[in-house]
């Protein structure tokens, strides 16, 4: 199977199916939207038989590729994929489809979950698979300046989306998301391209004797402390900002206001990732003492992450920003599980980033429902809507539950192990992170105490349920979400050899007992 260009194949699929909407005549809607779910299931296809071949037990990266790019700079089209990447890769595919079937009719005309009046159809659905492929690329990429390039590219999609298809302020939150993600960007482009004159250095002064850009080959240089704070910085600011963190976040909460519920699902579900995964990924293997040196701040930064995200969900009156606001506060859960340097914690904070996509996602899509019958998403035009509207109501209530850790539903087993591995060395960012857990319960609980429960608000009256469409759009989230909460470990069986490597490469200069007070072979903790 890994000669097969499984992950070449994978970016190169919907990028060919997004060109080829263009040859669909713009009044066949009904086509360009079975064309473009059917190259999705396509891709969710391919991917899944790709993660079948996986084997967790073998080399860490596996279906890799390597071709020379641009000789010259020593860039290479070089991909492939351990267990961190495979199951993001897979949230992605698997969430894609989803949010078409979601997006499939035009009941709604003011910028809800499907595409709004006016607007082309066709534009809307090539602009998703771009947005596909971008993902699947930028977390496959093993050369650092190929991760750059998708790492940019998602920008654009998700621009187009947010500008032409949002709300009434469609055009403020665009060109913020752009702003921010550009700053981010440059920062990061400064840290990269610093990468090859540092890796052209002889052996005997910490380089490589030739110039690179392979993660793998990057890895093994002896970079001097203070070069190595300066570029750990430029990667983790634009990681910190596309993840978000506090207190650059504030483009999250505006383009979760106006993007379509629909698109929103890949925004926090799975672009926000990146900026986590890029963390997991770059900035601890590639700067491991300088991550070192960072923990304490970072770690001070994701814990009031957990709580001033937590707080200002609890005041939203708008339903997608207090979503957004929620995502701030896990998104602290997850920074904090990759810096407490621990294998509980590391693999939770992966296992949290695929959790909270599903949850999330879950979440997004019955907003997005009630938005097109509603008109609204603002908490004080709804009630009641149970009594109306039943099954909506019920899934809506297992999405929110998820979304604060109850015992039976995927995100619990996530947030556990992020808090005990970040007990086991840092007991004051646990303890403080705890709170995070409090407050989830009351944004979630009050959320839908408001919206689905108490009387009848007069414009909920005739509020349609779920119809067969919006069920399929939904409920494989929702499977996904029970049978995580009650056997996550499949996903942790491939999850957890990349993180016992990554602890390798940090922990190499400085071992520290685990939990139990070992200290593992290579200095991992298991």
């Amino acid at each position: 199977m890994n000669d097969f260009p499984w992950l070449s194949v994978l970016i190169a699929l919907p990028l060919v199916g997004a060109v080829l909407l263009s040859v669909i005549p713009r009044e066949r809607e009904a086509l360009v939207k079975q064309f473009a779910i059917g190259v999705s299931l396509v891709v969710a296809v391919l991917a899944g038989v790709m993660a079948a071949g996986f084997d967790a037990g073998g080399d860490r990266f596996q279906y890799t590729e390597k071709y020379w790019w641009i000789k010259e700079f020593g860039v290479h089209w070089a991909v492939g994929v351990d267990g961190v990447a495979l199951v993001l890769i897979l949230l992605s595919v698997i969430l894609v489809p989803l949010v078409m079937l979601a997006s499939w009719t035009e009941a709604d005309r003011s910028g809800g979950v499907d595409v709004p009046a006016k607007r082309s159809v066709k534009t809307y659905f090539a602009l998703l698979l771009s947005l596909e492929a971008a993902m699947i690329g930028v977390f496959a990429a093993t050369d650092v300046f190929l991760f750059y390039v998708f790492f940019e590219a998602m920008l654009i999609p998700v621009y187009f989306i947010i500008g032409y298809y949002g709300g009434a302020q469609r055009s403020y939150a665009a060109v913020k998301f752009l702003l921010y993600s550009l700053f981010g960007g440059l920062l990061m482009l400064v840290a990269v391209i610093w990468l090859y004159p540092l890796s052209s250095k002889p052996v005997s002064e910490g380089g490589l004797g030739r110039g690179t850009f392979m993660f793998d080959e990057l890895a093994k240089m002896n970079i001097d402390p203070t070069t190595a704070k300066w570029l750990f910085l430029g990667f983790f600011v634009a990681f910190a900002i596309k993840a978000p963190m506090v207190p650059v976040h504030t483009w999250l909460p505006d383009a979760a206001q106006q993007s379509p519920p629909g698109a929103l699902v890949l925004i926090v579900g799975v672009l926000d990732k990146v900026g986590t995964y890029g963390m997991l990924r770059f900035c601890l293997e590639l700067f491991p003492g300088a991550s070192k040196w960072a923990t304490p701040v970072v770690l001070a930064f994701a814990v009031l992450s957990i709580i001033y995200g937590a707080i200002l969900a609890i005041g939203q009156v708008d339903l997608k920003r207090l979503i957004a606001y929620t995502s701030v506060s896990h998104f602290g859960f997850i920074v904090l599980g990759i810096f407490a340097m621990t294998s509980q914690g590391q693999s939770g904070a992966t296992l949290y980033m695929v959790n909270h996509g599903f949850s999330t996602g879950a979440l997004f899509l019955v907003i997005g429902f009630m938005i097109v019958r509603r008109r609204s998403a603002k908490i004080s035009d709804y009630g009641g809507v149970q009594k109306a509207a039943p099954i909506l109501a019920g899934t809506f209530l297992i999405a929110g539950l998820s979304g604060l850790s109850l015992p039976g539903l995927s995100t619990f087993v996530s947030e556990f192990l992020v808090i005990v591995g970040t007990f086991s060395r840092y007991k004051w960012a646990g303890a403080l992170a705890v709170t995070g857990v409090v407050l989830a319960a009351i944004y979630i609980l009050w959320m839908y105490q408001r919206t689905m429960g108490g009387p009848k608000a007069p414009a909920v009256e005739g509020m349609k349920d779920l119809n067969a469409r919006e069920k399929w759009a939904v409920a494989p989230i929702i499977a996904i979400i029970v049978a995580m909460g009650f056997f996550p470990q499949p996903v942790l069986h491939l999850i957890n050899p990349s993180v016992k490597e990554t602890l390798v490469r940090v922990d190499k200069q400085d071992p520290r007992p685990d939990i139990t007070g070992n200290v593992a072979e290579n200095g991992a903790r298991p």
